[in-house]
């Protein structure tokens, strides 16, 4: 099944409780800092597309890009329900290989979508992916988790539980680190009973998320033609340290004209 397949219908139930505002209004603070009067956004494995339609809402054009279409279901649904349709497109594709042959101001990637791309393919063909789209000093600004504190804080055995009118969920997540290739495997074991019948569905999913490190994100970036502008602790701006479990990445595309200087 693909990662967030029938895990999709509940994600935003056990989300519920994330500040999507906060954290739209942290992303387009950063991209007007650093790219003041930025006008479009490419948002690479948008989910469900809340991001997308709160960066809408701050006045961006923006494109929403991700592998699951029942993600984009759900995503399509909320924003035909908004007042933002003509501000938001959604495409379906891997954000390894999509190419929508326009660019962007700004090209961002939330809620750990890199630690997705456990290999250095993977995460190299993201990054260029990123480039492709961006405008002439475009910024790529990403988050993801954090090496040096998942090593000092290590994945434990989690449970949650959530539930609305129609439906209680219980989610178990077991981790297993894998020491050689930065790598974490998390097994989710979702329980979900309705209030109605009290009939329980269970589901299995298995997600693969790399930890990644400064100085490769650097190697990452320079070689997909971007360089570092910015690291810090998400949705805080505190330099990032061993309890810093998400940083925030913001790059900027490098001019053909500088990199062919510096190489």
């Amino acid at each position: 099944m693909n990662v967030f397949g029938a895990y999709s219908r509940y994600y935003n139930l056990f989300y519920r409780d994330k500040d999507y505002a906060a954290e739209a209004a942290y992303v387009d603070g950063l991209i007007q800092r650093y790219r003041p009067g930025a006008a479009s956004v490419l948002d690479l494995g948008c989910g469900t597309g809340r991001h997308a339609m709160l960066l809408a809402k701050s006045g961006y054009l923006v494109a929403g890009v991700d592998r699951s279409q029942e993600m984009l279901t759900v995503a399509e649904k909320e924003r035909a329900l908004g007042d933002c349709v003509d501000r938001v497109s959604l495409y379906c594709g891997d954000i390894r290989t999509i190419r929508l042959e326009q660019t962007f101001d700004a090209v961002v990637s939330l809620f750990h979508v890199m630690s997705y791309q456990t290999s250095n393919a993977d995460l190299k063909a993201a990054f260029m992916t990123a480039r492709s789209h961006l405008a002439p000093g475009g910024l790529f600004l990403f988050d993801c988790w954090y090496g040096p504190a998942v090593l000092t804080d290590r994945p434990e055995v989690r449970v949650k539980r959530v539930e609305d009118n129609e439906i209680a969920v219980t989610r178990v997540v077991e981790p297993v680190m894998f020491a050689t290739t930065n790598l974490v495997e998390t097994h989710y074991q979702v329980f979900v009973r309705d209030k109605g019948s009290n009939a329980v569905e269970e589901l299995q999913e298995t997600h693969r998320m790399r930890y990644l490190f400064q100085p490769e994100v650097e190697m990452f970036l320079q070689e997909a033609g971007m360089t570092l502008v910015e690291s810090a602790e998400w949705m805080t701006a505190r330099q990032p340290g061993f309890d810093t479990w998400g940083v925030c990445f913001v790059a900027r595309q490098i001019d053909r004209d500088v990199r062919q200087v510096v190489s």
